[in-house]
């Protein structure tokens, strides 16, 4: 695929000198993660540094083992760094906060509780009136879609709609952050492919800041602005890359030259070409069969 393909069009090069010129609402110095294990220490992160600015989606991505997962947790207050900073809104994050909503690749709703009492589950714990928690609630299941099925229990709920009910539920919170965590990896393809067009959609009628976790390239450059890709052993800041494809998005660019193009430059930077790949033994449970390819 020509390189010139991941050259930005006009109106693209226009959203990325805009964007630029939003606040940042995060920003990550020097962020390290060291783990203390019977073998020694395992430094998970190393030295990690980036922004994101306000209203942006950002993905991250890289190989396993590159810290991924950590590096959210301990973005959304979860975990604790080693050394380094994390900043939302120029504050120090030093743990859980409302500035922060997150969700899970696992179905964490309660399951004892409808799907208006899952969402409103945070505001009342901060105090919000009952009623005006039952309001708020409605609005937030409206946006994602399960009005009909507010009075429902998990149980009732398919995969998609059960992550459709975690993301109104960190969203009734009201952060200026929400940070997911493979939240569409469990779902089947199709119904992963409708999440996507779900989020995009709530993303561009809600004010929030998005910071996703993902292992699939094809969901990184469909959904983002920006991708940041991690090395692994240890997880290092490799390259940011601003995705060319315009937006808004549909699921017709997946085979435009653009979208190909960026998709191939992230298979070069997690799997560079001559890269020897590990292959699992195999044991043969039956004789050769030359008709068997």
């Amino acid at each position: 695929m020509p390189s010139n393909y991941l050259d930005k069009a006009p109106e693209v090069a226009a959203r990325f000198a805009r964007l630029q010129q939003r606040p940042i609402t995060l920003e990550v110095k020097g962020l390290t993660k060291e783990f203390i294990t019977p073998r020694g220490t395992v430094t998970a992160l190393d030295q990690v540094s980036f922004s994101v600015h306000k209203r942006e989606f950002m993905c991250v991505i890289g190989p396993s083992g590159c810290g991924k997962s950590t590096l959210v947790r301990i973005l959304a207050g979860l975990e604790s760094a080693t050394a380094g900073d994390v900043m939302v809104n120029g504050k120090k994050v030093s743990g859980p906060g409302p500035d922060r909503g997150m969700v899970f690749q696992g179905y964490t709703l309660f399951p004892w509780l409808s799907v208006k009492e899952n969402v409103m589950f945070g505001p009342k714990v901060s105090g919000v009136p009952n009623t005006l928690a039952e309001r708020e609630a409605r609005q937030w299941i409206d946006l994602v879609g399960l009005s009909r099925f507010e009075n429902s229990y998990p149980h009732q709920l398919s995969g998609g709609m059960k992550q459709r009910v975690a993301i109104a539920r960190a969203l009734a919170n009201q952060p200026q952050v929400l940070f997911m965590d493979e939240p569409f990896g469990a779902l089947d393809a199709q119904t992963r492919c409708d999440m996507q067009n779900y989020l995009l959609e709530i993303w561009r009628n809600v004010d929030i800041t998005i910071v996703f976790i993902t292992h699939d390239l094809d969901e990184a450059v469909f959904l983002s602005d920006r991708i940041l890709v991690l090395d692994a052993n240890p997880g290092r800041f490799r390259e940011m890359i601003e995705v060319p494809v315009p937006r808004p998005r549909h699921n017709e660019q997946l085979f435009e030259p653009t979208f190909a193009a960026t998709r191939m430059h992230l298979e070069h930077l997690i799997h560079p070409p001559g890269q020897e790949s590990k292959s699992a033994p195999v044991i043969r449970l039956t004789k050769p069969d030359p008709d068997v390819i």
